[in-house]
């Protein structure tokens, strides 16, 4: 205690009554820290399978467009998910409380809907490079809004491997596309609109339904947003008619339904898992790790592996690291530094 005090006054000694609101901004992000669950070893491998996951949700919205435009495909990705917890929504109605109904309806949208519908969107222009790296935004926009909107305390050394997780993430995906990433700014909006509806979500389930478990939150949340894709896909498109009399619909059918089941329906209930267990922003990380998931497809596909991967990949782990570390351990790290 006497040790951080010291701290504080061989920080702050130098600022004047002026700089009072500074000081506090200052200190607030830096020392008054939240304490939250340490990692254990279950959830990093939690948090690996939905980078195995996640990491190939691009190239699955991809081939999805081939077929169906990016409305159907939002529409199509909400409603098989929808289809798919229903079973398990409909035997945990009961814990449904009328007064908690917009949380429900807040976690649908922000969480999957609004998400579904960019992405889907983005990626009719924007190529799956891009895509990833501004995907990887979504830890930064979980820190930055768990601070400003949630009250959540940090420490300045988390902040700093949010930055190198992202860019060890752009690096990684930059240099595997050999630097053809191209930015579009339209549709680039798009994408950064869904990771900050991740971040929101993210940060509204740790502080608002955490009395719920996984299952219960992922099943309900699609109960409020399901039926409405249905109806829309059924009778405000022309899905079926594409399904009756477009070639290689069923395929294209076939890969929203894997990225449905996998990548949003069970994938989602391990992500609120790990929110409920850990912090936002360690279920937040797995964006960091995507794009190790694409350089290792490219090398099965016989691409080349270069050294300077290896070099963002570890950039990319350490950041993940740095940034989950809990905050008293880094308030040790750093007095033991500094003395």
């Amino acid at each position: 205690m006497n040790q951080e005090m010291k701290l504080h006054e061989l920080i702050f000694e130098d600022f004047t009554l002026q700089d009072i609101t500074f000081v506090h901004i200052f200190k607030s992000l830096f020392f008054n820290m939240q304490e939250e669950n340490k990692p254990v070893l279950i959830d990093w491998v939690v948090l690996i399978a939905l980078m195995l996951t996640w990491g190939s949700s691009f190239i699955l919205i991809k081939r999805g467009l081939v077929v169906f435009d990016s409305i159907q495909v939002g529409a199509l990705r909400v409603s098989i998910s929808f289809i798919a917890l229903l079973p398990v929504a409909l035997m945990r109605l009961s814990k449904l409380r009328i007064k908690n109904f917009h949380l429900f309806l807040i976690a649908g949208l922000f969480g999957n809907a609004l998400p579904a519908f960019l992405f889907a969107k983005a990626q009719t222009e924007l190529d799956s490079l891009m895509a990833g790296i501004l995907n990887s935004l979504t830890p930064l926009f979980t820190l930055l809004l768990g601070v400003w909107l949630f009250g959540r305390r940090t420490h300045f050394l988390n902040v700093l491997g949010v930055f190198l997780g992202f860019i060890g993430a752009a690096g990684l995906l930059y240099t595997a596309g050999e630097g053809a990433a191209t930015l579009n700014i339209e549709y680039s909006f798009y994408v950064i609109l869904a990771t900050i509806c991740y971040a929101i979500n993210m940060n509204f389930i740790k502080n608002y339904l955490t009395d719920y478990d996984p299952i219960t939150i992922a099943s309900l949340a699609f109960i409020f947003i399901g039926i409405p894709s249905v109806i829309f896909l059924s009778f405000y498109t022309d899905f079926f008619w594409r399904m009756s009399y477009v070639q290689g619909s069923w395929e294209g059918f076939g890969y929203i339904v894997i990225l449905s089941v996998f990548g949003t329906a069970i994938a989602i209930i391990a992500n609120f898992w790990l929110i409920k267990r850990t912090s936002a922003l360690f279920a937040s990380s797995v964006t960091y790790l995507m794009p190790i998931v694409s350089v290792a497809w490219g090398v099965i596909d016989d691409e080349l592996f270069l050294f300077t991967f290896f070099l963002w990949i570890v950039i990319i782990l350490f950041g993940v690291y740095l940034a989950n570390r809990p905050p008293h351990t880094l308030r040790n790290w750093f007095n033991k530094f500094l003395y």
